[in-house]
């Protein structure tokens, strides 16, 4: 897979038509699924362009409509981002929105990196996440989740260059001082960063995680 995917090359990484059975919805059950060939605009071209020189190892990916509210146009998959001195891995995650993709990535070097070789004296080597793409509601309410058209990331833990994990759920409260402040300067960080943040300060539901949305407006928890 080619690591730096310039324009010339998109419309060869970019090809094609099909129907398929996918899951989708929020039931689970199979839909059918309309996939459209990929034509970016001016707009999404300079996305890519934008990505690509982050060197961000990705691909992108064809539009699809899964119906009931559920989509993944306009997307990339990421296989690796990267860091001040080197590649930084990514786990779990499916499509994600080209806009999202670029602000990860900001986030991942200036936001993470910088603050772990800092914080804790050591660089990040991955970010694990549960997910991008899903079809499914915002917790408790009919409202489509961000995570339905692929314009949201959860992150769980981070793996640093010497072999410590640093996960939400066991170092935001439990962690010894410079573990928590790490997360807590990240959190602000992708606050300033990405439309919606929510922490393990927000609910439960996100006592394990941050979820990192596009979009606009600012909401910070």
């Amino acid at each position: 897979m080619p690591r730096h995917l310039g324009l010339a090359i998109l419309p060869l990484a970019c090809l094609l038509a099909s129907c398929g059975i996918t899951p989708g919805g929020s039931s689970g059950k199979p839909q059918r699924t309309a996939t459209q060939t990929y034509a970016p605009n001016v707009e999404e071209r300079q996305c890519l362009a934008d990505l690509g020189k982050t060197n961000a190892a990705f691909t992108p990916l064809p539009d699809r409509y899964f119906g009931a509210g559920c989509s993944t146009s306009n997307t990339v998959q990421l296989s690796a981002l990267r860091g001040d001195y080197q590649e930084l891995q990514v786990t779990n995650l499916g499509p994600v929105t080209c806009p999202l993709a670029n602000t990860f990535a900001a986030w991942a070097r200036y936001g993470v990196d910088r603050a772990a070789r800092q914080i804790l004296g050591s660089g990040l080597a991955r970010i694990e996440t549960m997910g991008s793409y899903s079809c499914r509601n915002v917790a408790g309410t009919s409202r489509r989740s961000a995570h339905s058209t692929g314009n949201a990331i959860d992150v769980s833990a981070f793996v640093l260059d010497d072999g410590r994990r640093i996960s939400l759920t066991g170092q935001w409260n439990g962690g010894n001082a410079a573990e928590r402040q790490f997360l807590r300067v990240i959190h602000a960080s992708a606050c300033k960063r990405f439309g919606t943040v929510l922490g393990p300060e927000y609910n439960a539901a996100h006592r394990d995680h941050f979820h990192l949305e596009t979009g606009g407006g600012s909401f910070c928890r």
